[in-house]
């Protein structure tokens, strides 16, 4: 049955009417706590994200920086697991039925929730696509058929180093999106050109009408301005993280960071403004 399917069409196809790129952001579902992560998840519609990430903790995100790595374990300690993800997007979903929400992480979660479950509760929960880090495309049909058959897209990740006999693999089966991985390497670490990115779009585009997001370094409303001149949209993931980490620092021993919702909301804002402006 599908329940979710699309929202992540209705809001590209906004965009384009709107003539602009969309900005996605990416959060640790539980970081620092439920609570707060809860209201950060609630506030970003407002505050100018056209789509949300949510990470699902894991022990071991090999292919996240130091920032996504700390936020899976913070969220770990408070207690967050699969079921509190998905509790965290139904309450969302009571308010908001049209902002677009992408799971992210790994199989492992997963599948000790069990696939067939995970599937039928995201849809249930309200989750509109899944990026899944460490599955190939060609060892993908286990989690990705049942996502399908329940209207949750599946977004494929291309790299740089992903060449012309690769990527037709990569993209084959994807819907949603693409996520283009904009370095070789692990997040929030280096930033890529516009000429690369510009030229990696450019190599996508001949084997695809998905649109195509660009993430992985992105760090200011200035770099975030620059890849929404040249992509379907920009996501922003660790330097979201960073702010958050640097407002609880020094608190370790409280639940409560007044400043920490306005910092990541004002700083959205500022992200959400340089996409917006950017073709202008």
């Amino acid at each position: 049955m599908t329940r979710s399917a699309g929202r992540l069409k209705a809001r590209f196809d906004e965009l384009a009417e709107e003539g602009r790129a969309g900005l996605v952001t990416f959060i640790t579902a539980g970081d620092p706590n439920k609570k707060i992560s809860s209201a950060i998840l609630e506030g970003l519609p407002n505050a100018g994200a056209d789509i949300i990430e949510l990470g699902m903790p894991f022990t071991d995100p090999m292919a996240d920086g130091p920032a996504i790595q700390a936020s899976s374990l913070r969220a770990l300690k408070e207690g967050q697991d699969m079921s509190a993800t998905l509790e965290m997007v139904r309450n969302f979903r009571a308010k908001d039925d049209q902002t677009p929400i992408i799971l992210m992480g790994y199989f492992n979660p997963i599948y000790k929730y069990g696939v067939e479950r995970f599937s039928e509760d995201s849809a249930n929960a309200g989750i509109d696509g899944l990026i899944i880090v460490d599955i190939p495309p060609e060892e993908d049909t286990e989690l990705r058929i049942p996502a399908n058959k329940v209207g949750i897209d599946f977004i494929r990740l291309t790299t740089p180093t992903s060449d012309e006999k690769r990527l037709p693999a990569l993209i084959s089966g994807a819907t949603g999106f693409i996520y283009y991985v904009s370095i070789a390497g692990i997040t929030g670490t280096k930033t890529a050109k516009a000429v690369n990115i510009s030229s990696a779009v450019t190599r996508i585009k001949k084997f695809t009408d998905l649109p195509i997001a660009i993430g992985f370094g992105i760090k200011t409303a200035e770099q975030a301005a620059e890849v929404a001149r040249i992509a379907d949209a920009a996501v922003v993931g660790s330097a979201i993280v960073e702010i958050i980490a640097d407002n609880i620092e020094t608190k370790r021993d409280s639940k409560e960071f007044p400043d920490l919702l306005n910092s990541v909301l004002t700083f959205v804002t500022e992200l959400a403004n340089g996409v917006r402006t950017a073709r202008l």
